[in-house]
């Protein structure tokens, strides 16, 4: 997990690792840079922490990781409300306020406005994206409401910041924008691809020289997502896509399908005692639990199985000309299973007509419910970590 120190007599926070040397007694200890920020703290110049936060933990309860998981999917963007948030997960604004703060630090509000923020400051180094694009790329309601936030967070103007951006922070890509997805050392990107080999859906999604590809449809227009290896710290996101409005959504699902939206560092601690998945787990420690890019999609793909390239070519729309033997982009959602969402447990799914208990494991497994368990037989000796015992299982023996 990351941690970030902050320095009580500068007010400024920084990652690990970061040249600075301030005194220990001055030093407090943050696991989010939202809750550091929350505090009062700026980023550090030097060591920018905004590069490489880490995703939210994953030993917090799980009705706060689901709201997380939702704040994720924008659900406090254009209007969204913590009132409105706290309904969905069953709890008063009040209750799911207090959870965030003992466990995060933040509240929702603070999260998303960190999130955004930090997106904000990765775009301005990253890329040649106009200041006006940069803002509506990353979920700002204004231009206005822009300014303000970056103000507030990193003490600069977004032009300021564009400004000071390094040489070398610039990505310059063969078509497409070029992006970092940023990860958690010890991640294991080979394991990844070969667990999404074994879901990939036919003419959607494809692996190639270490490479995945996917279609997307990002306002009734199709769009490619690229991820490959990019460095020491972060994968590689080309995304070429028809519009730059809430990119940072598409980002996030991007991060989300190849297991970067969680930190399964508790998880992987509490399993290491178990004989049976205490081995896998330390051979492969980086091993993350893999994600989709909606609920309607992977629910499909339970449910129809091997038909699913069939429901693809019905369906789906044409995207010609694209590499690695993409054709069409995923239908669009529909009836009861296109209300499935990243929030999703496994009784919900369970209750919805027509899907079983194991199938309804399968869904949840690859929206991020960490209880969830998509293989046969008993799990409760791996409470609550099904999901990643499942994902050692799964990548060290023949797919079920």
């Amino acid at each position: 997990m990351t941690t970030y120190s902050a320095v009580i007599t500068t007010g400024i926070y920084c990652r690990p690792g970061c040249g600075a040397k301030p005194l220990p007694r001055n030093n407090i200890t943050f696991e989010h840079a939202a809750a550091a920020e929350a505090a009062g703290f700026r980023a550090c110049l030097r060591c920018r922490p905004y590069r490489v936060a880490g995703p939210v933990g994953s030993d917090a309860p799980e009705l706060v990781c689901r709201a997380v998981q939702l704040i994720i999917g924008g659900a406090l963007d254009h209007g969204g409300t913590e009132t409105a948030l706290a309904e969905r997960v069953g709890l008063s604004s009040r209750h799911l306020r207090r959870l965030f703060l003992r466990h995060l630090g933040a509240s929702p509000d603070q999260l998303a406005r960190s999130r955004r923020a930090h997106f904000a400051r990765r775009l301005l180094d990253d890329s040649d994206l106009t200041v006006l694009d940069v803002a509506f790329a990353s979920g700002f309601g204004s231009l206005r409401q822009f300014n303000r936030t970056m103000r507030e967070v990193f003490r600069a103007s977004p032009t300021d910041l564009r400004d000071r951006r390094r040489r070398a922070d610039r990505l310059v890509a063969d078509g497409g924008l070029a992006l970092r997805l940023p990860f958690l050392p010890g991640y294991d990107w080979p394991a990844m691809l070969d667990l999404l080999a074994g879901w990939a859906i036919p003419g959607v999604e494809s692996i190639e020289d270490s490479t995945y590809r996917r279609t997307i449809t990002i306002h009734d227009a199709p769009g490619l997502l690229e991820i490959s290896p990019g460095g020491t710290d972060h994968l590689l996101l080309r995304a070429h896509l028809p519009y730059w409005e809430d990119l940072i959504h598409v980002v996030d699902g991007a991060a989300r399908i190849v297991g970067l939206d969680a930190d399964h560092s508790a998880g992987a601690a509490a399993l290491l005692g178990d004989p049976v998945v205490g081995p896998l787990v330390r051979a492969r420690p980086g091993l993350s639990v893999p994600g989709a890019w909606s609920g309607y999609e992977v629910a499909m793909r339970v449910m129809l199985g091997d038909d699913v390239a069939e429901f693809v070519k019905v369906h789906g729309s044409p995207a010609p000309g694209l590499p690695g033997g993409l054709t069409h982009t995923f239908p669009p959602p529909e009836g009861e299973l296109g209300a499935v969402d990243h929030g999703s447990t496994v009784d919900e799914l369970a209750a919805l007509p027509g899907v079983s208990l194991a199938q309804a494991n399968q869904i949840a497994y690859r929206l991020g419910c960490r209880t969830a368990f998509p293989l046969d037989g008993a799990s409760a000796r791996w409470h609550p970590w099904q999901a990643l015992a499942a994902t050692h299982l799964i990548s060290a023996g023949p797919r079920s």
